[in-house]
């Protein structure tokens, strides 16, 4: 057969190189298997150097198939670059000129994955890891509005509001006030919006937690009986929404994990699958979770949360964090800071107005961090559906706290610390 343009006799010279280069590597292996030791440069018999003057005619392709073809011959065997130059028979300078180092040598190969394909398995391993994620998100977006209330009659609704309760760190006596409100109330009072965090679950949080110092069931069992219970005795036919706060999707990501806090919830609360964990169905609590759970940063999880809010009667926003509720457009309130502030606003189409970012339900003397700034109050927000103005009526809690002119004082079990000494 005649020879084509590109099979010359100087290619014809490589290719014989090239052959005798991997029948010597051949003969060596074989040797390896009749018991005599193989190793980089101690081998009995070596692959002899080919001419300088044939190594300067390797091309590119000549010098890959020379590598993938050694590989293949001993596949059990991870070729390094101290074992080619000794078992190829060509000089580091023959190759190293077409790809610089012998990992992109290997690279180009097709013996090691190129960066641009590992980079794209590496994205399709980090979307995997999260897919358990998105099976609970599945499951979560039916919690929204599985208890919704039919709304009495009625122009004005009333939504009693708190956030921030961090369950067995709640301040006792601004939850003796909270309930008590809605039991004097409980005739008025359509919906109550717990806007975020009424968990705090460390043994789930970024802060080392030592084992034998948790109790996930505890915590969780102190937010239903304390919290969810009262409030559902209290306000039997009142709609009662939650709102999912950075410590709620912190929770249901652990929980997705399986981690060894989980384990310890599974142990000591067998038989409960998500909901009931959550209290959600036995006190028919909405659980409002719209965003993702499979971000992997802090920052991306807290946009996920920025999903998370509810309107009511188009006329109010309820959301976890202030900054993004007032966004919306829509006079509001949240929570997040534990700081009561107000922030003035103005529509066309609703008046002035404002949003209210409420002080926390949690204690203020927190062992974490300095709590004395905070604030702890909460919400009742009267909404007249008809012309979609809304009244704010906050209860601020200290040592004592007024609501619906009734005093309420803060006992010697329910101290915390205080700026001004009562006691």
């Amino acid at each position: 057969m005649a020879r084509t343009k590109k099979e010359s006799p100087v290619h014809a010279e490589v290719e014989e190189a090239v052959k005798s280069a991997l029948d010597s590597h051949q003969r060596n292996i074989d040797e390896s298997l009749k018991g005599v030791p193989m190793s980089e440069g101690l081998a009995p018999i070596g692959t002899p150097r080919l001419p300088e003057e044939v190594q300067a005619k390797f091309r590119r392709e000549d010098c890959i198939r020379l590598l993938r073809t050694m590989c293949e011959q001993d596949p059990n065997r991870v070729v390094s670059r101290n074992y080619f130059r000794v078992w190829s028979g060509i000089n580091e300078s023959t190759w190293n000129r077409y790809f610089g180092t012998f990992e992109e040598f290997k690279k180009q190969a097709g013996i090691k994955l190129s960066r641009q394909v590992h980079k794209l398995e590496r994205e399709i391993a980090k979307h995997a890891s999260v897919d358990h994620y998105r099976k609970l998100e599945e499951q979560r977006m039916d919690w929204g509005t599985k208890y919704t209330k039919i709304p009495r009659g009625g122009r004005f609704k009333t939504i009693l509001a708190a956030s921030d309760f961090h369950d067995i760190d709640c301040d006792p006596f601004a939850l003796r006030v909270f309930l008590d409100v809605a039991s004097r109330a409980s005739d008025t009072i359509d919906v109550v919006c717990l806007a975020g965090d009424i968990w705090d679950l460390p043994e789930f949080g970024r802060w080392t937690q030592d084992p034998r110092d948790w109790d996930v069931a505890g915590r969780i069992k102190y937010t239903h009986e304390k919290i969810l219970a009262p409030l559902r005795k209290l306000l039997p036919k009142a709609q009662i929404d939650l709102l999912e706060g950075n410590h709620e999707a912190r929770l249901l990501r652990h929980l997705a994990d399986a981690t060894p806090a989980m384990r310890a919830v599974l142990s000591d609360l067998l038989g409960m699958d998500l909901p009931q964990l959550l209290g959600l169905s036995k006190y028919e609590v909405n659980y409002i979770g719209r965003g993702s759970l499979a971000p992997w940063t802090q920052r991306d999880i807290e946009k996920e949360i920025e999903h998370n809010y509810k309107v009511y009667y188009e006329a109010i926003l309820a959301h976890h964090f202030p900054k993004i509720g007032m966004k919306k457009g829509l006079p509001g309130f949240s929570g997040h800071h534990h700081k009561l502030q107000v922030f003035p606003m103005d529509s066309p189409i609703l008046g002035p107005s404002g949003w209210w970012q409420m002080g926390a339900m949690h204690v203020r003397d927190a062992s974490y961090t300095d709590g004395e700034p905070w604030t702890n109050g909460f919400l009742m927000v009267h909404v007249d559906t008809k012309t979609r103005r809304s009244t704010f009526e906050y209860i601020d809690i200290g040592d004592t706290a007024w609501a619906g002119g009734k005093l309420y004082q803060r006992t010697k079990a329910e101290k915390v610390l205080s700026t001004q000494e009562t006691f």
